[in-house]
């Protein structure tokens, strides 16, 4: 399932016919409500239903052949809280069950692509919201539709207030748009001046990546060496190398076949070993005269 994507914008779109969401910090993923039970897909394809049984669980109590888009969020002292969702994402089956009831998931969904066996994506999305909103309330947490105003000063007023409760940002659609399946046809505007990056490759080994190879934005492409990944992107890192690896040549190089070099600051040149296609992550970096770029997250959402 190929999901919409987001561009970014540096101010809040504003005109007729637009809605505003807000923007959660957590993990991508669409939830698909088969005949026989429930699939939870992750942005990059991979299943990761073991990861959160207590969606699962919940998601039966939806029709089948039902198709939802959304963000898995655990709430934490108030507020959402990312590095807990990777905790709970990066869980073996057995630890999994464990953290379902010390650190619950909630699903904020934003769309529905079908719904008993009716594809929706060619319907415009103010129609897709109202069945999505129908779908969800009567069931309540922690399935739940996210938040929507068509009202751009309660969305500014969102877009400042929010980001106490873990929300980074918003999104925007128009009122009368498609699903734009893998393309960035909405638009999000983030607190924060990170930038995502494309991540062309790694050092160390698949099984103990130690800093990424990225390409920013912006500047003459050249790749950068990140600082040392912390430990919970390191085993992020990896089971996405891994996940590589299983169904490869299919969805490209397999991770660590080849090596290249790669100029970094400090270090000089170090090998590095390409990926292809390469993912994306969402970085803070200043300039190249600075310190390497700090890695935040994978990105698996907008």
């Amino acid at each position: 399932m190929r999901v919409a994507l987001a561009a970014a914008v540096r101010s809040l779109p504003r005109g007729e016919g637009l809605a505003y969401e807000p923007k959660f910090d957590g993990h991508r993923l669409v939830i698909v409500r088969t005949a026989e039970g429930v699939v939870l897909q992750a942005r990059s394809g991979r299943i990761v239903t073991s990861a959160f049984p207590d969606l699962a669980t919940a998601a039966l109590q939806l029709p089948a052949a039902t198709v939802l888009d959304g963000e898995v969020v655990v709430w934490h002292a108030g507020r959402t809280d990312f590095a807990l969702v990777q905790r709970r994402a990066a869980a073996t089956a057995a630890r999994a069950a464990v953290l379902a009831q010390s650190l619950p998931a909630s699903y904020a969904a934003f769309d529905v692509l079908e719904l008993a066996g009716l594809d929706l994506r060619a319907r415009p999305y103010e129609r897709r919201r109202a069945l999505l909103v129908d779908l969800l309330l009567p069931l309540g947490p922690p399935l739940q539709p996210v938040p929507m105003t068509t009202d751009p000063e309660l969305a500014a007023t969102w877009y400042e207030t929010l980001p106490a409760s873990g929300v980074e940002g918003l999104v925007v659609k128009r009122l009368d748009q498609a699903y734009p399946a893998g393309r960035r046809g909405w638009q999000k505007l983030r607190h924060t001046d990170v930038r995502d990056a494309a991540v062309v490759g790694y050092t160390g080994t698949p099984r103990r990546p130690l800093a990424l190879v990225l390409v920013l934005p912006v500047g003459d492409e050249t790749p950068l060496v990140s600082s040392p990944l912390t430990a919970a992107l390191r085993a992020e890192v990896a089971a996405e190398l891994a996940a590589r690896t299983a169904t490869a040549p299919s969805t490209g190089t397999p991770a660590g076949t080849s090596t290249g070099t790669v100029t970094a600051i400090g270090l000089g040149e170090v090998p590095f070993r390409p990926l292809d296609p390469p993912l994306t992550a969402e970085v803070r970096h200043t300039s190249t005269r600075h310190p390497p770029p700090e890695v935040l997250r994978l990105r698996s959402d907008l």
